[in-house]
């Protein structure tokens, strides 16, 4: 479906003042028809009859006004035939038969401009906008070209390592193509939800949660350091590009991807906490006793240096076995003086 954009004049503010004349003179003809009745003038009937059939029917030719603010658009069918969209902002009059056309006007997401912000009063907005009303109707059936925000649901998925975990993507998007977005698809909003969710689920299986040994994330069989973690920015880009490729067809631009939430799912996230804490006090030992025999070593090379005291292999053990337990050991010391003889 391609899309035709309508450069009709915005000449809606004419035409009401057309047709309010014109509302006028049928009034005027329903009167002069009823005075000259009155008088016995015989073709009195034909000013009333003029006048009462656009009285009746007068009310069609204001349907064809349209009026559109801006980033708003319009999609119109005559008779079941696209014949164009309207797009620029301003005061329109089309043919009064012309069918505004928006499968998704009911549709509400979680989404910025799309959801009512609070719960009292939502029963008053929710009639306001499926009442019979044809101004409101009219009104809940433009399409909007603005950037908005969809924010779904987190999502538990398992990573490539099979560890559950909870992610939650904000996705800004616009609809740039109006006639696909409302006859390619058949709910344009519910198919960017879907295809969010599912662009996740995908992306999210090739990485790890956080670093992981042996694992490829980008496919050239060479394990790297990529993980959910660590590389959120690759990992978002990547979401955007595959939702890219499946709304395209929808007349949808994504113009952004964010990761808001990544958490471990709850039923493990006590493990992995333990885990970590595990790792960091591996990893805070492993420096603390890098540096404490840095430091004996230190400590040996400066006595044999300047000759201060002797020592056999025997006492250098043991003064490498204190020292390691003094700097090594989780409390402060409690020295023992030896006032005897060193041997």
């Amino acid at each position: 479906m391609k899309e035709i954009v309508l450069n009709n004049k915005k000449n809606g503010m004419a035409m009401l003042l057309l047709f309010g004349l014109l509302y006028l003179a049928g009034i005027g003809c329903v009167i002069l028809g009823g005075i000259l009745l009155d008088s016995k003038i015989g073709w009195g009937a034909a000013p009333l009859a003029l006048g009462i059939l656009w009285i009746g029917a007068g009310w069609i030719p204001f349907l064809g006004l349209k009026v559109l603010k801006p980033q708003e658009a319009l999609v119109l069918t005559l008779f079941g035939k696209y014949i164009g969209s309207l797009k620029e902002e301003g005061f329109y009059f089309v043919n009064p038969f012309c069918v505004a056309v928006n499968p998704a006007a009911k549709t509400k997401l979680n989404q910025s401009g799309d959801v009512d912000g609070g719960q009292n009063g939502g029963a008053t907005l929710n009639a306001l906008l499926t009442g019979a009303n044809q101004g409101v109707e009219m009104t809940n059936r433009k399409i909007s070209l603005k950037a908005m925000t969809l924010s779904n649901s987190r999502q538990k998925i398992n990573d490539c390592l099979g560890n559950p975990v909870e992610i939650g993507i904000a996705v800004i998007w616009k609809v740039t193509d109006t006639a696909k977005a409302v006859f390619n698809v058949d709910n344009y909003k519910e198919y960017l939800s879907l295809q969010c969710d599912s662009a996740v689920r995908n992306i999210v299986r090739i990485y790890p949660y956080d670093v992981a040994p042996g694992v490829d994330t980008t496919g050239d069989g060479v394990a790297d350091e990529g993980s959910l973690r660590g590389s959120s920015e690759l990992v978002a880009q990547r979401i955007k590009e595959e939702i890219q490729q499946k709304v395209g067809e929808a007349g949808i631009e994504i113009l952004e991807a964010r990761i808001t939430y990544l958490a471990y799912a709850p039923e493990i996230a006590a493990v992995m906490l333990q885990r970590q804490q595990a790792s960091a006090i591996i990893d805070a030992r492993k420096m603390i006793v890098d540096g404490a025999v840095g430091m004996v070593e230190m400590a040996l090379e400066r006595l044999s240096e300047n000759h201060t005291v002797e020592l056999d292999e025997e006492r250098k053990a043991a003064m490498v076995s204190n020292l390691l337990v003094v700097l090594c050991g989780n409390r402060d010391a409690q020295p023992v003086v030896n006032s005897g003889s060193l041997y």
